[in-house]
């Protein structure tokens, strides 16, 4: 039987998801709502993570199962299902991975002060991720996210602790900020899109678990693990979502609003950091940004061409007669092709950084009814294995969240075309 101390150790694809996770929608979304709303966005930030939660925790589940990715599952849904997915990762996963890097590549140039351009920084990151991926593959990105996520919650939780005890009340009235208007909902919508992944990271986790199954012969495979580590995972993209939440609204409330140049930006972040907590603090609020992104930027750039590749397989194994023998040339050669057209999206976009961050985010709010339906008709479905299959309880729960999810979708697009 595992100890909880060896289960912690065998912990890989949950934490390459909170990795992937926290980035964006924490540095930026979570801190501009702290910033602007205070603590009075919490809630969102906790809706989001719970509404959210059954639907990601099918990747590893239906993986762990039935031996299987998502996207397989979709084509056993139908071509339809299959479709649809293929158009929804199209739509964003150029624009995604640029604004993961565009941030990460303004922090850098804070850090470094090396007068690069956001180009410059972006090419030099997106290349540090491919060739770690190209060489090392999955157990590279394992071992990296492991560090990482450690010394990313160990910052931001000092920072946090710091924040509050030097925090002083503002007395600019703005302590109950009025979020009912169309601008407050747009915001609404675009940080509950991130927060704290998309779904699509649903089919993501459903690769990592079946990675991690090939290359570690001695690992816990079984489902109640990829819950388990699936779980840990969530429950630290919420956890440090919160913090950097509580960061914003302990040091930026009532204060200036951000710019839309990622370099801007960045220096705007770490420089209201270092005028409230001292010049001391730097170092810690410029490492806790710098790893956020890095460890974004790493799983998103190893996502999208495992989900190219697999898309390619699945038709594949689904439609056609003959054997075909596993490859990753198609993986291999998606590395290096999604990263440069990411790559010429920022070195055309450099001045709507913001908005092409609620646009990403935003087209990810609206998809996720649709990923959300397609994951639950899998795991209810009469070909999924009857004792994985989650309880009447958690079903219940399910249709709550995929209800309340269409409802605010629908509450956004009535908004948006009135």
């Amino acid at each position: 039987m595992s100890t909880f101390k060896s289960k912690i150790k065998g912990l890989g694809p949950g934490l390459i998801l909170a990795g992937a996770a926290i980035g964006v929608s924490h540095l930026i979304q979570s801190t501009r709502a702290g910033a602007d709303y205070g603590f009075s966005l919490l809630w969102v930030l906790l809706l989001a993570c719970l509404t959210k939660y059954p639907f990601l925790e099918i990747g590893p589940r239906y993986a762990a199962a039935t031996g299987k990715n998502l996207i397989q599952g979709y084509l056993s849904i139908g071509k339809w299902a299959y479709w649809v997915f293929v158009l929804l990762t199209l739509g964003t996963m150029f624009i995604v991975l640029s604004a993961v890097t565009m941030v990460t590549a303004g922090i850098a140039e804070m850090i470094f002060n090396t007068g690069w351009s956001t180009p410059s920084w972006s090419a030099f990151i997106l290349l540090f991720c491919v060739l770690l991926l190209y060489i090392g593959k999955y157990k590279a990105l394992d071992i990296a996210m492991k560090v990482i996520i450690t010394v990313l919650t160990i910052c931001t939780l000092a920072a946090v602790i710091i924040a509050a005890i030097n925090y002083v009340p503002s007395d600019t009235g703005l302590f109950n900020p009025n979020y009912w208007n169309w601008t407050s909902i747009a915001f609404i919508i675009a940080f509950m899109g991130w927060m704290p992944i998309p779904l699509d990271a649903a089919v993501w986790h459903s690769f990592w678990t079946l990675e991690k199954r090939k290359t570690e012969v001695d690992a816990d495979t079984s489902v109640g693990f990829a819950k388990f580590d699936f779980d840990m995972g969530y429950l630290a993209a919420t956890g440090i979502g919160v913090l950097f939440l509580a960061l914003g609204a302990l040091i930026m409330f009532g204060g200036e609003g951000f710019s839309d140049n990622s370099v801007e930006f960045s220096a705007q972040l770490i420089d209201i950091y270092r005028n409230t907590l001292g010049e001391w603090s730097t170092p810690l609020i410029s490492t806790a940004a710098l790893i956020t992104m890095v460890s974004t930027t790493l799983a998103v750039t190893d996502a999208y061409p495992r989900v190219v590749e697999n898309l390619k397989s699945a038709w594949y194994e689904k439609h056609s007669t003959e054997e075909r023998k596993p490859s990753r040339s198609l993986n291999n050669l998606s590395l290096f092709i999604i990263p440069l057209i990411s790559w010429l999206i920022i070195y055309r976009m450099l001045g709507s950084f913001k908005g092409m961050v609620d646009f990403a985010t935003s087209m990810s709010f609206l998809s996720a009814p649709i990923l959300a339906w397609f994951n639950m008709k899998l795991v209810l479905s009469k070909d999924f294995p009857a004792e994985f299959r989650p309880g009447k309880s958690y079903i219940a729960f399910m249709w709550a969240c995929l209800i309340f999810l269409m409802a605010f979708c629908l509450v956004y697009i009535y908004l948006l075309l009135r």
